[in-house]
């Protein structure tokens, strides 16, 4: 298997922890759940691309249940969002640079990941992508709203661009940390920039009228 510098693993530990934050917020924000479904949101948002990850590439048990520290983190972050949610809604900038870490840091590892197991090109890249993404999605599911990958700032965008990074180091012989961090530092400003200036994926033209028809009103 790959190893995976100290570096990239804290990051990878860091956007576990943001990402169970991320996710327990939004079950206090929009659902209104108890400690329990808070909580179990904010793990589902940590821990679930890693998990569809590694049960379609057969890395069996998922490493989130093989390393206490991501399950850990993911409760912490759970916990954490529950008891200081009010607090926490006036963190919105460090709370999203943190969220960017993690969605790099996963489409980093998940791609790598995905081509050490002898994985084509294509499955490393939308496995790269999944383990970015698809906590989130799920979570969104779980509380009956569009899934943000689908209707918000560029998100899975640059979680495809840092695996087209990793795959393309990966086959050139040369990944590595810094490989790894190019990828991540890439994927990182594109979804700040997407979040700060309000950056969208290509819409459909009728979308794109409606939705400023909307916002005029």
């Amino acid at each position: 298997m790959t190893y995976q510098p100290p570096l990239l693993v804290a990051l990878d530990l860091t956007g576990t922890f943001a990402f169970g934050l991320n996710g327990a917020l939004t079950a206090v924000r929009v659902a209104r759940l108890d400690v329990v479904g808070v909580v179990a949101l904010g793990m589902i948002t940590a821990l679930g691309g890693g998990v569809i990850r590694d049960v379609l590439i057969g890395a069996i048990p998922p490493a989130t249940f093989r390393d206490w520290r991501y399950f850990a983190l993911a409760v912490a972050g759970g916990l954490i969002a529950f008891a200081l949610s009010k607090a926490l809604d006036r963190l919105g900038t460090p709370i999203m640079v943190l969220d960017a870490i993690g969605l790099s840091t996963f489409a980093v590892i998940g791609a790598s990941k995905a081509l050490d197991f002898g994985l084509g090109i294509g499955p490393a890249l939308l496995l790269g992508v999944v383990t970015g993404v698809g906590g989130g999605t799920i979570r969104d599911m779980l509380v009956l709203r569009i899934p943000t990958v689908l209707r918000s700032d560029l998100y899975a965008l640059p979680a495809l661009v840092a695996a087209v990074i990793t795959v393309i180091a990966f086959e050139l012989g040369f990944y590595g940390l810094p490989a790894a961090l190019a990828a991540a530092a890439v994927c990182f400003v594109i979804r700040v920039l997407g979040v700060r200036y309000r950056l969208q994926a290509p819409e459909p033209l009728g979308s794109v009228k409606r939705r400023k028809a909307s916002e005029g009103e």
